[in-house]
Order: C-alpha cells, then structure tokens, then sequence
C-alpha cells in the first residue's frame, strides 16, 4: 500500500505518521514496516549519544496499524475516527533506534458495538520487540453546525 493510501486512511502526517508501508492485510490482521532514522524528532533528545525510540512511539506505530485495518470498517461511516481508549499488558523487549526498521503486526481480536479490541506487535529482525493489547472506539464526526446553533 502506497503512502497516499495509508494517509487516506488514517489522519496521521509526517512527522507523525508512524507507517512506512503496508505489506499484508486481511480482515483482521495487518503487518506493516516502519525504518527509523536519526532525523527522528523524538529521538533527538532520548537520549543523546545513545538514542532509542521512545515506548510511547512504538505503542503509537501499533496504534496507527490498527487504524488503518479498522479503515475498511470505517468505510460506512465517513469521518469515523478510531480513538485509542485503553492498553494493556504493554511489554517492551528490546531496544528500538535509529537505523532499524521493524515489522509491526497488528490482529483484531473481537468487537462489540464501536469497541474494538487488538493485539499489537513489533518485531526486530524477526524478534519480539515489543507487544501490547489495545482497544479503541470509532467516533462518528461531529455533524456541522446548524446556522441558529453558530448564532448563540
């Protein structure tokens, strides 16, 4: 999948769009690659002289991969948006930095309502580096505002 499908479907931009590329999907799985450079912004200061991509930035990566496996989901509802509501059992295996590019897997495990619920991986060279569980609500858009509700 190209970089302008995966931005049609979810809203991330650079510098925080955390997906490279696409490169299996299904129904309720995704894999998709993420390369890391030194140009980072939250590498810049974590830590100098010895950087390391932030935990929160990989749990994000995870994140972004669900979103975009929930897109098809989603295509119902146009303006839906996947809101991340909780994670779980996050457990941090190896140290990610500048120069790798992992693999990040993402499975929908079950959905009840708008709630769903995923498990998220990274893998460096074929290796856990990384792995939590997740959930999120897809949020329909705010409708517009009527012309006597922008008069108040």
């Amino acid at each position: 999948m190209s970089i302008e499908a995966i931005e049609q479907a979810i809203p991330h931009r650079p510098p925080m769009r955390l997906i490279d590329e696409i490169c299996e999907q299904s129904e309720t799985t995704i894999v998709c690659k993420k390369s890391f450079s030194a140009d980072e912004f939250f590498v810049q200061g974590h830590f100098p002289g010895q950087p390391i991509v932030p935990g929160v930035i990989q749990c994000e990566c995870c994140l972004q991969a669900g979103a975009v496996l929930l897109h098809q989901q989603m295509d119902s509802a146009p303006g839906s948006v996947p809101v991340a509501t909780r994670m779980d059992s996050v457990k941090f295996k190896r140290m990610i930095r500048p120069g790798d590019t992992v693999e990040i897997h993402v499975t929908l495990n079950d959905q009840l309502s708008n709630a769903y619920y995923l498990t998220g991986k990274m893998l460096l060279e074929g290796k856990m580096a990384m792995r939590l569980d997740f959930a999120v609500s897809v949020s329909a858009p705010e409708p517009p505002a009527t012309s006597e509700e922008t008069q108040r």
